[in-house]
């Protein structure tokens, strides 16, 4: 099938989105990693340098608030772009995920073909599969 879009690392302790995540990731080409956990999520990123990660907020050991935030204070992990996959979308927690500096939410239930299309757009794809310029990327002020 030829190298991969991109590296995704999938974080959710439900196993069952989890497989369902990467499935549909796998299916359009991206290369997946999974982690249960924030902690197994800061373990693996060394290891896996991906692109993009799709983190959930309730888990145990570590949640998603406190992986995003290390993982945006290291300094190998600062630019890997973040997706919240959350039931807990309401304005305190779309600002609390500003402020820590995710890249983008995608809310609980979601279309498995929105996140597809999220991670596409924030691992620099375009629809025909193909890495946009710099460019043409869009590049958060900050």
């Amino acid at each position: 099938m030829g190298e991969a879009l991109a590296r995704v690392l999938v974080v959710d302790d439900d196993e069952v989105i989890r497989q369902l995540i990467a499935v549909n990731l796998q299916l359009e080409g991206f290369e997946v990693h999974t982690a249960v956990d924030g902690q197994e999520c800061l373990e693996t990123v060394a290891e896996v340098a991906p692109d993009v990660i799709t983190l959930d907020i309730m888990m145990p050991r570590l949640d998603g608030w406190g992986a995003a935030l290390q993982l945006r204070q290291g300094e190998e992990t600062r630019d890997v772009r973040v997706v919240l996959i959350t039931a807990r979308a309401q304005g305190d927690d779309i600002r609390r995920g500003e402020d820590i500096g995710v890249d983008a939410y995608v809310t609980k239930p979601f279309d498995p073909s929105e996140l597809i299309r999220v991670v596409r757009e924030l691992a620099g794809i375009d629809g025909a599969g193909v890495e946009r310029s710099e460019e043409s990327s869009r590049t958060a002020a900050g």
